[in-house]
């Protein structure tokens, strides 16, 4: 079964990352330093279930039942293989499915009528309105907030959070240009059903590679702010004196 491969390759992928002690990354510095950061990093002073909201769907991003997990996966990589491989159109499906669902309904109701005197009720479908009411909620609440982010990036003045903004968009842009869009909500899908399981399972070992690249990342910031954002602020001020 599709949901039994992806089970085994979620695992396989977690039993391949070698189990080494977390503090072993942080030999150059303080070990007893290395617990307290540790339960910082991505609010670690909570557990992953409750960082993902709790409830179902954290039961399912973390494979509680690998079975709901696994169809889950594989019910989203059998659309991305129908439209992305197989170059099916959505309004193809769809009016395709619609047909077939009439033609259930028809047969249905012309069954009835021959296996017993009186004729039973073809069962309808109708989905609840309560359903689109909230999505359509929850997509207007995360893109309100999104443009509210940005917004405030724009207008708060600090030039450093905005070329770090204006950066990952770019760096967003560019990766949108390699693929189309079904293509990006795949991958992002697929990173969800598994990068938290893994980070469950390794959450130390993860937590120290992260540490060192904040470390990394951190030195050449401060490099690059000596270097340029000093000097911009320094003109600015100078120019302001001049005026």
């Amino acid at each position: 079964k599709p949901e039994n491969i992806l089970t085994n390759i979620v695992e396989s992928l977690a039993e391949s990352i070698p189990k080494q002690n977390a503090a072993a990354l942080f030999q150059e510095g303080n070990p007893d330093s290395v617990a307290p950061r540790l339960n910082k990093l991505l609010n670690r002073q909570k557990t992953v279930h409750h960082v993902l909201g709790g409830g179902k769907s954290a039961d399912v991003l973390l494979w509680r039942n690998k079975k709901i997990s696994g169809s889950v996966l594989a019910g989203a990589t059998a659309i991305w293989v129908l439209f992305e491989w197989l170059n099916y159109h959505f309004l193809t499906l769809l009016f395709i499915a619609l047909v077939l669902v009439m033609l259930a309904q028809f047969v249905w109701s012309r069954a009835s009528g021959f296996f017993s005197s009186s004729s039973s009720e073809v069962p309808r479908l109708k989905l609840p309105e309560a359903l689109f009411v909230n999505i359509g909620m929850v997509v207007g609440s995360e893109v309100n907030r999104a443009l509210g982010f940005l917004q405030d990036i724009a207008s708060s003045g600090d030039l450093k959070q905005f070329l770090v903004v204006v950066a990952s968009l770019w760096a967003a842009a560019i990766i949108g240009s390699w693929c189309n869009f079904l293509t990006v909500l795949y991958v992002g899908f697929v990173a969800m059903h598994t990068l938290p399981v893994l980070y469950e399972r390794y959450e130390d070992q993860v937590d120290s590679f992260a540490y060192q690249l904040l470390g990394q990342f951190r030195n050449h910031y401060q490099k690059l702010d000596a270097g340029i954002f000093r000097k911009i602020a320094k003109a600015k001020a100078n120019s302001k004196k001049h005026e």
